[in-house]
This record gives structure tokens, sequence and C-alpha cells, in this order.
């Protein structure tokens, strides 16, 4: 007689939600149709998160299930172009349906850049990765590179992630989007660097891979960035080392710490305290983020410029 077995239900098992960090600058003959394959990957595996192509390669953030994001990272690394891909790891959330709950959907797109600095055709690609980039610095050299010379950091991020977390001392461009970085290197205003070992950094290394042949051809002669961006660093040295504060990131978390111990270096907009809590504006058709403490976002959740006063309401 054939015994009968009941179906697991998700308290019988454990997901294990991850979420995977990764770029892979190769030339691209077909990014439409590397595209689709991508889309229907992500969708046979259950994952979530965002995806950019172009003919310089790819760009994913994805959260699923470790299993899953594993049979992805193999089908991934596969495909010749992008066999030699680094991936970075971290922790996720995870629904009861075990999917993710750092990302809502899935999103597969084509675009011009990898990194929207509005310079494709100052890009060049080979088999290799980016042309005319700077040099690559483990966070063990990054340190020897610190004793032996007068190094100054450089934010390839956005103002407001620098806000909640940086290397200590380091220029933050008062951008809001990575298209304003040429035009305010252009203006000359950080043409006093252009001599001095200049260390660039963001959260896990793609925007620097752009960037640092950009500020080459600039006429910035000693141009490093670290391999592997913040991500790696933080994994190396936690709260002990250059980095202080938290780390802004591009899901559900809006901001990861590297230990306990983490220094919070962030001001609120509204009431001036310390906090590392990032807002997203409540008008839906705005795109603005503040940097607010949680009590002060439960009284205005409007970003300043455009809806302060808007506090988001419970349907």
């Amino acid at each position: 007689m054939n015994r009968m077995t009941t179906p697991p239900t998700y308290d019988s098992w454990v997901a294990t939600p991850k979420v995977i960090l990764y770029y892979a600058f190769a030339p691209l003959a077909d990014p439409e149709a590397v595209k689709h394959w991508q889309l229907a990957l992500c969708q046979s595996l259950g994952l979530r998160g965002r995806i950019i192509v172009s003919k310089h390669g790819i760009n994913g953030t994805l959260g699923g299930d470790v299993i899953e994001l594993k049979k992805y990272v193999r089908a991934l690394k596969a495909y010749t172009p992008f066999k030699r891909t680094e991936i970075k790891w971290s922790e996720g959330e995870a629904l009861a349906d075990g999917s993710t709950a750092l990302f809502p959907r899935l999103s597969v797109k084509v675009r011009p850049e990898l990194v929207a600095f509005d310079a494709p055709d100052e890009i060049e690609v080979d088999a290799n990765g980016i042309v005319g980039g700077g040099t690559h610095l483990s966070p063990q050299e990054l340190h020897e590179l610190v004793e032996s010379k007068d190094v100054v950091f450089f934010d390839g991020r956005n103002y407001l992630e620098s806000e909640i977390g940086r290397f200590k001392g380091a220029i933050r461009p008062k951008v809001n989007t990575t298209r304003e970085f040429l035009d305010l290197i252009d203006s000359g205003i950080y043409d006093d660097l252009k001599d001095k070992p200049l260390v660039t950094y963001c959260t896990g290394g793609i925007r620097c891979e752009v960037l640092t042949p950009l500020l080459k051809k600039r006429g910035f002669n000693e141009v490093y960035q670290i391999d592997g961006g913040i991500v790696r660093y933080g994994e190396a040295f936690g709260d002990s080392g250059l980095w202080e504060g938290s780390l802004y990131v591009f899901d559900g978390r809006m901001q990861m710490d590297f230990s306990n111990d983490t220094a919070v270096i962030g001001t609120c907009d509204q009431c001036g305290d310390s906090t590392k809590h990032v807002g997203d504006c409540v008008d839906e058709r705005c795109v603005g983020q503040f940097v607010r403490c949680e009590a002060c976002c439960e009284k205005n959740s409007g970003c300043i410029e455009k809806h302060a006063g808007q506090v988001a309401t419970v349907n």
C-alpha cells in the first residue's frame, strides 16, 4: 500500500533570503537578446530586483532564496562575457511565501549606459572590461596607500548617500544624480586635485569603473578606485577602518551597517537630531528622498523642496 505524504508548508521549510549585487563590463553585440534571456531566467527562479543591460555589459541587484540565486549565478557565469563576474552577497528579507521582501518587482531594461553619466561614447570596453580606468586597490592596499601618500577620497555617489556614511574627510560632490557629475567636474571646481592621489569610491564599484576613466580623460593624473567598492571594504574592516557611518543601498532596506558599533553620522533635515534613517517622499509622483528621523517622518513625509508638510496616510 502506497503511503501518502503531506506537501510541505511554509512552516516546515525556511527560505534563506539573500541579495546579490554584481556587474560585468564586456562588449555585447545584442543587448536586447541578453535582456530577454535575463528576464526569462529570473522569472523561472522567482527572483526580483533590477537589471540593466547595455552594449557595455550588465549591472544587477537581485533578491531571493539563496538556492535560486546560486542557480542564477551559475547561469550568468556560464555565458562567456560574464564568466569573471564578481558577486557580492548580503543578507536579505523574506515574505511569508519565501520570496524577497526587498524588491517589489523584477525589472530588466536595456539602456545606453550601465551608469548614467550621459557619456556613452566616452567609455571604451573590451573583453577585459573598462579600458583606461583607475588603479584598483584592495581594502588592504588602500590602507597602505593612505599610509604612504596624502590621499584625497572622492565620493562617486549622490550627495544624499554620503550624508549617512562616507570615508573620513572625503570630498562629497553636491549632486542629486550621476548625470550631474561631469558638468561639475568640467566646471573646474576640482582642478586643484588633478595632481593629487585621488581615491574614488561608491557602493559596489560600478560607478567608479566609469567615473575613473572620465576623470583621467579630464587631466586627473593619479586616480584609484576601491575594488568591490564600499561593500568589499566594509566586509574587510567593518567600522574599525577609514569608513564611518551606514551604507545607503538601493532596496527596501535603504541602508545597512557593517557592525553593531556603526556610528550614526546623518542629521535629520527637520529637527537636527542624529539619524541614519532615509525617507521617501510621500507623493507617489516624486522621487525625492531625504535623511530624516522616524519621528519627524511621522509628522512630515514630504520632501522639503516640493511637498513639505505632507504626511503618509494608511488606507
